[in-house]
């Protein structure tokens, strides 16, 4: 069985509790398992030592986005407290930053840039409207941070075209992408729009997505 595996079904099991654990209000357990699940899609990540790395700059900005992320997941376990709100809205944009910059590295220009930059303007001008009314002072950094994660998918949308990266890797790319923009967009809808008991499910597509990005650097 390839090692990668046995971290893969550790993170499924945390993630499983810990959504259960977010829809309870166990905060004790979500304490424990949040930073265990993000530090395993590190593991998964750091895996690629075991395999020869043809692209260390890809790997590196990987994990840098990945200990950003990081740093995010521990200040959202604070929800209700702003500045810790804020703190973990930062470091996540820094982590769209840095899987940005390693897609422009890796990826290339092609009709499915402006086609996935049309798809990503209408979805997150609707998104914000709908959104806008509840932000108050949010609105800019709402506004930045949508722009930046939408920047994040068209630029791993373009690893489709590229001759440097290979179909199976491309993929996992852009999924992981899209999911983790999925992500965001129900943990905002929950908390700018409508309350909603289970919108922690968004911790599923998170962790989808962030375990399809790490992979990428494996593969």
């Amino acid at each position: 069985m390839d090692i990668v595996l046995y971290p893969i079904f550790a993170l499924v099991v945390i993630v499983f509790f810990l959504v259960r654990a977010e829809i309870r209000g166990l905060r004790r357990q979500i304490y424990i398992l949040k930073p265990i699940a993000t530090l395993l899609v590190i593991c998964i990540a750091l895996l690629s030592f075991t395999r020869p790395i043809p692209n260390p700059a890809y790997l590196t900005g990987i994990l840098i986005g990945l200990v950003f992320s990081l740093g995010g997941d521990l200040a959202l376990m604070f929800p209700q407290n702003r500045k810790a709100f804020m703190i973990g809205l930062a470091l996540f944009l820094l982590a769209h930053v840095a899987y940005t910059v390693v897609f422009v590295l890796v990826g290339s220009l092609s009709a499915w840039d402006l086609l996935s930059a049309v798809v990503l303007l209408a979805v997150g001008a609707a998104f914000y409207r709908l959104i806008q009314p509840n932000l108050g002072a949010m609105r800019m950094p709402v506004l930045v941070y949508m722009v930046i994660i939408s920047l994040m998918v068209n630029r791993a949308v373009s690893t489709l075209a590229s001759p440097q990266v290979g179909l199976s890797q491309a993929l996992l790319i852009v999924v992981g992408a899209i999911l983790f923009y999925i992500s965001d967009l129900i943990l905002a809808a929950g908390r700018f729009w409508k309350p909603w008991k289970y919108h922690r499910i968004s911790l599923a597509f998170y962790y989808a997505g962030q375990l399809l990005i790490a992979l990428s650097a494996v593969v």
